[in-house]
């Protein structure tokens, strides 16, 4: 019996090779569960049963006997033990095979699977990453830091991508980030990503979600429904980016601007986490636009880091961490996310742009997932697992390997390991931030269209139209800078909190935590 779980749709997994079609089953199942565990998006739900059903359906036209558990079966105990219980009870498997799950949670579960089962469960490496979980330990042994950048480089000369034959990078330096800042002046032209409409198969997993599980956040509809649910369907999407964005990605990769979610981002992350896509082509295809002229150095060297060097880095992190990762709190921080943040209605134009985003394509780039709703929530105080708990069920990509290391230790600082006294907030630097990515108005200001029109003030920090970014920002600094002297990388700002006169210093704290209790987050 192989279990494939709702991640790991794999057209290119080594077992189906190696199975027996005529005497092994395939099981899938639909758990209501997974949907519940984090406050979840419905597209993030359509989206992951809609690719399991036509995975499904290819795998029984090749001949594959699939057992399914469909959300709307009356006998669906809607969670995992459940399930495979009752698969195992009809199909009596000698063993049950099962590729690594990439969730701890998930992962714990495996001996009650095989407890109720009554059967052993074989758990296989997962096929699809570039790093098994050994080179990283591997790589990451007796380094006092995990620094990405460090990572990224060995992956290219291990992976021979974009390196000449001396081992130095093509273009003479590894990363080109520091070109890839730019903002648009004025409303940018941008060919949207292809939509893939609604199949049958699609609307009926639409309709079950909305009876089966009411109560999800976001908007869903078979009319608006833009995201690929295939194999054949995601290399079209990949084709899709080469061909019309991928040019300008580089560039303009970390700007923003209203009514444009996508820019020229790939969107390709929810068909990467599904294993619809493979890492290796999408790298490849981006490598053969380079080699042939159609995109430039800084657009292919870009997007190749964010797939070889940082999906594969926050993997590595993840699992090298452990199981108790999710629960540190560098920072103390104790507050809770805004109510706002599920529906977007708030009066803070860049968080409703942003937010609005998310609720209506349960996607956005990661800018304004780093600087504006995560950067809010971190210089707000935040809890961090509030954080990323939110990231993990509002967002089309959201896995946990993914989402935990970059809202948790990108985007909240959090990460650092526990020190003397455990739960303490003590301990070593976080581990994936070199810094905290805190920012004012400015930076949101600078990188987007945002704060024209904002009811706020992008140039104030105290006072009743002080945009809150700036009142949050310096209230974090203050609170934080004794902790944060420790970063070489804060060393100049925290000079500008350093000369702040005292009165300006209460000011700015009592704005601070007048605006949280106002936003219910103290």
């Amino acid at each position: 019996m192989y279990l494939v779980l709702g991640d790991q749709l794999n057209h290119g997994a080594s077992w189906l090779g190696r199975m027996d079609r005529r005497r092994d089953h395939v099981v899938m199942m639909e758990v209501a569960e997974e949907s519940r565990h984090v406050p979840s998006h419905r597209q993030r739900t359509v989206l992951f049963l809609s690719a399991m059903r036509h995975f499904a359906a290819e795998l029984e036209a090749m001949g594959c006997r699939v057992w399914y558990a469909r959300l709307e079966d009356p006998q669906n105990t809607r969670s995992f033990p459940g399930e495979v219980a009752r698969a195992a009870a009809e199909l009596r498997p000698e063993r049950i095979v099962v590729t690594e799950p990439g969730e701890h949670r998930v992962a714990a579960m495996v001996p009650r699977w095989e407890r109720d089962a009554g059967c052993p469960v074989q758990v296989m490496p997962d096929e699809h990453f570039l790093t098994s979980r050994e080179q990283f330990a591997e790589w990451a042994a007796g380094r006092k830091e995990l620094t990405m950048e460090y990572f990224y480089r060995a992956q290219r000369r291990r992976l021979g991508v974009l390196v000449q034959p001396d081992g130095e990078p093509v273009g003479g330096v590894w990363n080109l980030d520091k070109e890839n800042r730019e903002a648009f002046g004025e409303a940018p032209k941008v060919r949207p990503p292809r939509a893939f409409p609604a199949d049958a198969t699609t609307g009926e997993v639409i309709a079950a979600v909305e009876r089966h599980l009411p109560g999800l956040y976001g908007r869903v509809s078979a009319e608006s429904w833009r995201w690929p649910v295939t194999r054949a369907q995601a290399l079209e999407a990949l084709d899709d980016f080469v061909r019309f964005r991928l040019s300008r990605f580089g560039p303009f990769e970390d700007a923003m601007w209203t009514g444009e979610p996508f820019l020229y981002h790939s969107v390709l992350s929810p068909l990467l986490n599904l294993k619809l896509l493979d890492p290796r082509e999408c790298v490849d295809a981006a490598v053969r636009a380079f080699e042939s002229g159609r995109a430039p150095l800084q657009s292919v060297e870009g997007f190749v880091r964010q797939i070889i060097g940082w999906r594969e880095f926050v993997r590595g992190v993840y699992f090298h961490e452990g199981p108790g990762y999710g629960d540190r709190n560098y920072l103390g921080h104790t507050g809770r996310l805004p109510a706002w943040y599920w529906d977007g209605n708030t009066d803070m134009n860049c968080l409703r742009q942003c937010l609005g985003q998310v609720v209506e394509h349960g996607y956005s780039h990661h800018i304004p997932r780093l600087m504006v709703m995560g950067n809010f929530a971190l210089i707000a105080g935040v809890n961090p697992r509030q954080v990323s708990d939110w990231f993990l069920g509002m967002y089309v990509d959201g896995v946990d390997w993914a989402t935990l290391p970059n809202a948790l230790g990108m985007s909240q600082h959090a990460d650092a390991r526990p020190g003397p006294a455990r739960g303490s907030g003590e301990g070593g630097r976080p581990v994936v931030g070199t810094k905290p990515y805190a920012a004012s108005a400015n930076y949101i200001g600078k990188m987007s269209d945002y704060c024209r029109g904002c009811r706020y003030d992008p140039a104030s920090r105290t006072g009743e139209r002080a945009c809150p970014f700036n009142t949050f920002y310096w209230d974090f600094l203050i609170r934080h800078r004794e902790r944060l002297r420790k970063n070489t990388r804060m060393a100049m700002i925290l000079k500008n909190v350093d000369r702040l006169d005292p009165r300006e210093i209460t000011r700015i704290t009592v704005s601070a935590a007048a605006r949280r209790k106002e936003m219910g987050i103290a």
